[in-house]
């Protein structure tokens, strides 16, 4: 099974413009809020019409702006979690499950109440109800219909701090037994690597890379892409030679692995930074130490590069000398820099 989507609209802050095919995994739509990621779900549902382009799911043709092909939402029998669940109110647990299926199955309610763990609930309407319990009611009642997609829009920002891991738990447990397409939406770094198989990195309504996680996050190929999967030290490059590029934010000249042509940018997680060493050393002022439970954070900022640009070391144990305005200088080895294109 698969769903290939290749659409175009216009909207009134940007142009949305994707193109993507998914199979039997878990694809994360990856990008800041904005970015046209729920409205790509709309269009695949149905609830909004691209201008044109075509979407396909299992050789089953949803939309088409040629052939002038345009099933409706309850035609395509896609599964869409909401951000906020849209569980009808005036209707009980039980109730809101049976909306799900076309013909009435009072087993297969059953069997889904207990899958989602929803026992002695099943006469509650969603008011009375914790927003993990009303998460699985709405995935019970997406679920008991059998769609041939499941499509899960930011499923864990309604969720309290405390509710999230123990829900993304038991979405991990539904999804890895789904065994069809499912297309994750979501701009938190950590829950999209957890969650999905491959990923889309988003922007500006485009889809700027494409691939499976692991390669993303080693290499997310554009500063947007950087900065989304959680490199914090993010500087513009200009090539001095193959090899050496001026870091302009870093205020400091770096050796990078790989090919430099065309690169816009360079960038480094956290713990990459540390102070001293030998290699791409950078001249630094700290400006703030902060002690936390366990360790020391202290941010730097580069003496010749942006007053906006801080790098952040965390360490064990603090240096005497490191202490607010003190001059350092930090390093980052090579191997620790990616180059990036702006696209």
């Amino acid at each position: 099974m698969s769903i290939f989507v290749d659409i175009y609209k216009k909207l009134a802050n940007f142009e949305l413009s994707v193109k993507f095919e998914a199979g039997n995994e878990v694809t994360a739509l990856f990008g800041a809020s904005g970015c046209g990621k729920s409205m790509t779900l709309r269009c695949i549902a149905g609830i909004m019409k691209p201008d044109r382009g075509r979407i396909v799911l299992n050789d089953k043709v949803l939309f088409d702006s040629e052939k002038k092909i345009n099933l409706t939402p309850q035609k395509r029998n896609v599964g869409y979690l909401f951000q906020q669940y849209a569980l009808f109110p005036n209707m009980t647990v039980k109730k809101n499950i049976e909306c799900g299926l076309h013909e009435k199955n009072p087993e297969k309610v059953q069997e889904f109440i207990k899958a989602m763990h929803l026992e002695g609930m099943e006469d509650k309407y969603p008011n009375q109800l914790s927003g993990g319990q009303q998460q699985r009611t709405a995935l019970a009642r997406i679920l008991v219909g059998d769609p041939d997609i499941l499509m899960l829009d930011e499923p864990f920002s309604a969720l309290d701090t405390h509710l999230k891991y123990q829900m993304e738990h038991e979405v991990r447990n539904v999804i890895s037994k789904f065994g069809k397409p499912v297309l994750l939406v979501s701009h938190d770094s950590e829950e999209v690597y957890r969650l999905s198989d491959s990923i889309s990195i988003m922007k500006d309504g485009r889809i700027e890379a494409f691939g499976d996680k692991r390669s993303i996050y080693l290499d997310p190929k554009t500063p947007n892409g950087a900065m989304l999967t959680g490199y914090r030290n993010i500087s513009r490059a200009r090539v001095i030679a193959p090899g050496r590029v001026y870091a302009e934010d870093w205020g400091a000249e770096v050796s990078v692995n790989g090919n430099t042509e065309g690169i816009t940018h360079i960038a480094a997680k956290t713990e990459s930074v540390s102070i001293g060493g030998e290699e791409n050393l950078i001249s630094c002022r700290v400006d703030e130490v902060i002690c936390n439970a366990f360790s020391y954070g202290i941010t730097i900022v580069p003496t010749c590069g942006s007053e906006n640009v801080m790098f952040v070391v965390h360490t064990k144990n603090l240096d005497s000398q490191v202490v607010e305005g003190s001059e350092i200088q930090v390093s980052i080895p090579r191997n620790d820099i990616i180059t990036l294109r702006e696209n």
